[in-house]
């Protein structure tokens, strides 16, 4: 009796089965195609300039046609003097920058995320301002300031002359704000408790900020830095306000699109790109091993 009362049952689960399953649309194809898409508009310039840097053109200046791989720019690689030099100021400037500029925004981003203190409104204001002021305007602003400088001490000679010290001084005046934004958020997100239980366990308050508040705030550190440094290596509309005759790799990039650029110019990117993927891909790796 019960064998035959369970069999209608199952006929029907069977039955209802089907319409209670879960319907496949094509809409979910939607999302991943369009992130996939995106992607690849992204990424195609730079996958055309690491092509273009295995380009067998025939002469010393690159073009649209792709005549063939050759690795001889590889080889050659420092065989433009002025593409060499305006890169060697360029990997001067940059870290520098990046580092004084951390120093400081890690400092400003401190104080910012943990105190309160009369005029801490308009810092945050002006840090925001510096970010979302034209470069064109800071650019003007800064050559300026530099003129002006100079030409109040000009009776004993220009102590700051447009060149790499006024390039490295601007890199770190607009990298500053990137940093201290960075480093407020995290700081902003961190448990006050923690430094509280190691004063309670009778740590001084630098040895609880070494020991607690830094390993915490080093991802947004770290972040600061490699933002600072991209900043200041990619700069060009700052920089050539302020260079004077001094070039870096953007200027002396501009200025060769005039006449052609060498094919050195998309290797020296690929390895610049290379050489940022694998800062990416360590920073994500030690990430993942802390956590």
């Amino acid at each position: 009796m019960s064998a035959i009362a369970t069999e209608p049952r199952e006929a029907a689960d069977q039955e209802l089965a089907p319409i209670n399953a879960p319907r496949k649309r094509w809409t979910r194809f939607l999302l991943p195609t369009y992130t996939w898409l995106m992607i690849l508009y992204l990424t195609s310039p730079v996958f055309v300039m690491i092509l273009y840097g295995f380009n067998a053109i025939p002469g010393d200046r690159q073009t649209p046609k792709f005549w063939g791989f050759t690795l001889q720019w590889y080889r050659d690689l420092f065989g433009v003097a002025g593409l060499t030099s305006a890169l060697k100021n360029s990997l001067v400037v940059a870290p520098v920058s990046a580092i004084v500029a951390t120093i400081l925004g890690t400092f400003l981003g401190l104080a910012l995320g943990r105190y309160w203190f009369r005029g801490r409104a308009p810092v945050n204001f002006l840090i925001f301002l510096a970010i979302a002021v034209p470069e064109i305007v800071l650019g003007s602003s800064l050559l300026s300031m530099f003129v002006l400088a100079n030409s109040r001490v000009s009776f004993i000679g220009s102590v700051l002359p447009l060149g790499i010290r006024t390039i490295l001084v601007s890199h770190i005046g607009f990298s500053i704000p990137f940093v201290a934004v960075t480093v407020r958020a995290r700081v902003q997100g961190l448990d006050r408790s923690l430094e509280d239980a190691a004063q309670d366990l009778f740590a001084n308050p630098v040895t609880a900020f070494y020991k607690v508040t830094l390993p915490l705030i080093a991802p947004a550190i770290l972040a600061g830095f490699l933002l600072a440094f991209v900043l200041s290596l990619d700069d060009f509309v700052i920089t050539n306000f302020v260079s004077g005759q001094t070039q870096t790799f953007p200027i002396w990039v501009f200025g060769a699109t005039r006449i052609g650029l060498p094919p050195q110019v998309n290797v020296m990117g690929t390895l610049l790109f290379g050489a940022g993927l694998l800062a990416a891909v360590a920073n994500v790796v030690v990430q993942r091993r802390r956590a």
